[in-house]
C-alpha cells in the first residue's frame, strides 16, 4: 500500500492523483489531520486515515499495512524535525519498507533559512535503518504567481533576486516524480535532485507575466531590506515578508539552480515550461 501525508494539501492531492492512473484506489492511502477534508478522496475509493503530525502516539497504528510512504515535509518549519522525527519513528515502528520524503534542492549546501530542517531530516531518515529516497524537491514555479496580479496591475514585479537563474518547475512535476519514485521503490533510493529543465531569471517571470496578460510587465530588483518592507506595505505580515524577501535574496547565487534534469527523466516528458504555468494562471494560452 502506498501512504501518503498532508493528503489534503496541493502537492499530497496531486500525487494520490499520479498514483490513482497507475494503481487502484484500494492500494492507496491518504493520511491527513483533518480527514473531514478528504471526503473527495474517500468518495473515488482512497481509504483515509487520520494522521497528525503533533499527535506522535498515533502515528505508528495509522501506518499498519503501509509498504511506501511519502513524508510530505510538515509546513511548520519551526517544529518540522520535531514532527518529522515522530514520523520516521512510527515508520520504524510500523515496518514500513520504503520511505520517500520532500526535501529542497541542494539541500547540504543550500542558505535559505529552510535548509537545515531538511537536513536534520535526511539525516534522521539516513540512521533510521529504512530504505529511502530524498526528493531535493527545486522551487514550484507557481510560487511566482503569487503577487501575480499586483504586477501585471501595476506593470512591475518585484524581487532581490538579480539575475539569478532558478530551475523552477510546477507543482505536478513534483508530484509526478514522487508518485513515480513510490511506484519504483528501493530501485531509485537515494538524493534525487529535482528540478526544471530550462531555469529563468525574474526577469524571465515578468516577461511571462506580459505575455500572458497582454500588458507590460517589467523587473526591478531591490535590496533585500527594501523588498521586505514592499511586501510589508502589500499587506505580507511582516515577519513573513521578511522570510519571503530572505528567499528571493538567497535564491541571487544560483542556489535553485540545477542542470541535471534528473525531475524530467524520472516523469518520463519534458518539465512544464515558466511560460505555461504562467499562462494557464492567467488564463492566456501561450502562443
Amino acid at each position: 500500500m502506498f501512504a501518503i501525508t498532508g493528503a489534503t494539501g496541493h502537492l499530497g492531492r496531486l500525487v494520490i492523483s499520479a498514483l490513482l492512473k497507475v494503481t487502484t484506489p484500494d492500494r492507496v492511502l491518504a493520511l491527513a489531520r483533518d480527514p473531514a477534508r478528504t471526503v473527495d478522496l474517500a468518495s473515488d475509493g482512497v481509504e483515509v486515515r487520520r494522521f497528525d503530525y503533533d499527535a506522535p502516539a498515533d502515528l505508528a497504528g495509522s501506518l499498519v499495512g503501509v509498504e511506501r510512504l511519502l513524508l510530505i515535509s510538515s509546513d511548520d518549519v519551526g517544529r518540522r524535525v520535531e514532527q518529522h522525527r515522530a514520523v520516521i519513528d512510527a515508520a520504524v515502528a510500523a515496518h514500513v519498507g520504503f520511505v520517500a520524503y520532500t526535501s529542497v534542492l541542494h539541500a547540504d549546501t543550500n542558505p535559505l533559512s529552510v535548509a537545515p530542517s531538511h537536513r536534520a531530516t535526511e539525516a534522521m531518515l539516513l540512521h533510521s535503518g529504512i530504505a529511502h529516497a530524498v526528493l531535493r524537491n527545486g522551487w514550484y514555479t507557481e510560487n511566482y504567481l503569487i503577487g501575480a496580479d499586483a504586477a501585471i496591475k501595476h506593470g512591475v514585479l518585484l524581487g532581490s533576486t538579480g539575475q539569478g537563474r532558478i530551475s523552477g518547475a510546477a507543482r505536478a512535476d513534483y508530484a509526478d516524480a514522487a508518485a513515480a519514485v513510490l511506484v519504483a521503490g528501493p530501485e531509485v533510493a537515494g538524493i534525487q535532485e529535482l528540478a526544471g529543465d530550462e531555469a529563468f531569471t525574474l526577469s524571465d517571470v515578468a516577461a511571462a507575466l506580459a505575455h500572458a496578460s497582454g500588458r507590460p510587465v517589467t523587473y526591478r530588483d531591490l535590496p533585500e531590506a527594501d523588498y521586505a518592507l514592499a511586501l510589508e506595505k502589500g499587506g505580507v505580515p511582516a515577519a513573513f515578508a521578511v522570510t519571503m524577501a530572505g528567499f528571493s535574496a538567497g535564491a541571487a547565487g544560483g542556489v535553485l539552480a540545477d542542470g541535471s534534469h534528473t525531475l524530467s527523466r524520472l516523469i518520463g516528458r519534458p518539465t512544464t515550461s515558466l511560460r505555461e504555468v504562467v499562462s494557464s494562471a492567467i488564463g492566456r494560452t501561450s502562443a
